[in-house]
């Protein structure tokens, strides 16, 4: 699943040294185009709770054709949204329920590029407009935040972004009742939905770029196989994925029961667990065979292929990621499964959805912040209700996990596929995630065969040192007193490996969401993916 501003004077000074050529680069272009950014955009018009934009000369995207879909403001927050485009684009035009709800924003602050970055978020069921709202959007409103502030590391200060409520039944198209039971079905339902929007907005030719978080593991290949099977550069020349925290391989053992007992050792502190129960857990990891499978696949060369795994039976308490999920609540009733490090209080969130306990603090009224009449009406969405996950993606209750997904684990084709196509995949894992722990990740990758091997063939170990400056709370820290002990960079911020065109990112510090915990780190990767730097 998945969910200050700053002063001039500051903004003339962000540079960062890209790690593989060692040369001067800035964050985004220029000094000045920084400058007339934060000018135009960053700083609130003051005019109540909201800012609207009046210059529309330099849309260009902008026609009579997209002008029912432009966003000019947003209630409650008090920023100037730009360029920005919002609402439903059908997958059938006779079935006016069959449509996906979207935000598209064009690059902000530098050249034009034509090429398109798509963001889904996963579940299966929640929506992409978290991804917008609270990782990657121009603007963030956070858990913990009173209100929307710039996002200085937003993704569109590099491309232009396109977040899409993926599959039918999410969100907004919640009326749509789902009748898919494979990613091979909705990915077909995108590609429609997709050449809609580029017919509507006048793209051609674009290269396009497909990420996401989650179960979005799943969505994201088998969205980027369809490309490849279309073979139609006009409107799918896909040049690269990013995935987050996946479900790439086996959801139920591979990814969460097999390595969870290993994770909870590694942060013992945050689960505060006794050792009686510590014990238990060991003795559950050797009894049902997880450890030794572990120590025999998870090494480097692969050592083969992995059996799917089927637990000893007679073996008590082998459901192990959910025994542990139930007793961390026991002890820390704030409890956050994508987050581990958080404690009491439970964050405030505008969507209702700080952690897997659903919770609209008061002070939020009586509706989160998409299911707002009034915001439903600045972004085009129809009166329904909207909440973050709605569980509906899938028609039934089989495959992984009961989610009605019969399809194949991406690592078995589609993904290497994916692979030998573009050359540019990322995946990352976030350490303090515990809803898909990074060694759960690893086993999946050392499981799949791409470009003529089994797995990486060298053990992930070279250092992330992120160089990029604080630019979120530099003012925050000069008005505390504290200036410059917030850079100049973050330094060793995870591991990075690359072998036959798959970049693996471990992330130190982060949690499921990495663009929202890690944004300085998730903006290298956006940036390598994009083939903007050759290294992060």
């Amino acid at each position: 699943m998945a969910r200050q501003l700053l002063i001039p004077a500051l903004l003339a000074a962000f540079f960062l040294l890209l790690n593989n050529a060692g040369v001067e680069a800035k964050l985004y272009n220029t000094q000045a185009d920084q400058k007339e950014r934060f000018q135009k955009h960053a700083q609130p018009a003051r005019r109540g709770i909201e800012s609207r934009t009046t210059n529309t000369s330099s849309f260009r995207y902008l026609t009579d054709t997209t002008a029912e879909y432009r966003v000019d403001a947003l209630p409650d927050i008090d920023i100037d949204v730009g360029e920005l485009y919002s609402g439903f684009m059908p997958v059938d035009e006779s079935d006016p329920d069959s449509a996906m709800f979207f935000f598209f924003e064009p690059r902000i602050g530098g050249d034009p590029v034509d090429e398109i970055t798509i963001w889904l978020n996963g579940g299966p069921g929640c929506s992409s407009l978290e991804g917008f709202l609270q990782e990657t959007g121009t603007f963030i409103w956070s858990w913990g935040m009173a209100n929307a502030q710039q996002n200085m590391y937003a993704w569109a200060n590099l491309t232009n972004m396109l977040w899409v409520e993926y599959p039918l039944g999410v969100g907004f198209s919640a009326n749509y009742t789902p009748v898919a039971t494979s990613e091979e079905e909705i990915a077909a339902d995108f590609l429609k939905f997709f050449k809609n929007f580029q017919t509507k907005f006048g793209i051609k030719n674009y290269k396009i770029y497909v990420t996401g978080e989650s179960y979005a593991g799943r969505y994201v290949p088998y969205i980027a196989d369809a490309m490849i099977e279309a073979a139609d550069p006009c409107y799918y020349n896909l040049s690269g994925i990013l995935i987050y925290d996946p479900v790439i391989g086996q959801l139920d053992r591979q990814e969460t029961a097999i390595p969870i007992v290993p994770f909870v050792e590694d942060h013992a502190k945050f689960f505060n667990f006794n050792k009686t129960y510590m014990d238990h857990l060991s003795y559950a990891y050797e009894s049902c065979g997880y450890r030794n499978y572990t120590d025999t696949y998870l090494t480097y060369p692969a050592s083969g292929v992995q059996p799917a795994f089927e637990p000893n039976t007679t073996a008590d308490g082998c459901d192990l990621w959910n025994e542990v999920y139930k007793e961390a609540y026991r002890i820390n009733p704030c409890f956050n499964v994508y987050e581990i490090s958080l404690m009491c209080p439970l964050p405030s969130d505008p969507l209702g959805f700080p952690s897997d306990l659903v919770y609209l603090y008061p002070a939020f009224g009586e509706y989160a912040y998409f299911d707002r009449p009034d915001v439903k009406a600045a972004i085009h969405a129809p009166n329904t209700t909207w909440s973050e996950c709605n569980g509906l993606a899938f028609n039934g209750s089989s495959g992984p996990a009961g989610y009605g997904d019969l399809s194949a684990d991406p690592i078995q084709h589609v993904l290497p596929r994916v692979i030998e196509t573009t050359n540019r995949v990322l995946i990352a894992g976030g350490d303090y995630d515990m809803e898909l722990p990074v060694v759960g990740t690893l086993l999946g990758i050392q499981n799949m065969t791409w470009n003529g091997a089994l797995g990486f063939v060298a053990q992930p170990s070279k250092p992330i040192n992120i160089k990029l400056p604080d630019l979120q709370y530099a003012q925050v820290y000069v008005d505390s007193g504290f200036e410059g002990w917030d850079g100049p960079g973050q330094g060793i911020m995870g591991v990075q490996h690359h072998e036959r065109g798959l970049m693996w990112a471990e992330t130190y510090q982060s949690g499921h969401m990495q663009p929202q915990f890690q944004p300085r780190t998730s903006y290298r990767h956006l940036s390598w993916v994009l083939g903007r730097i050759e290294e992060l």
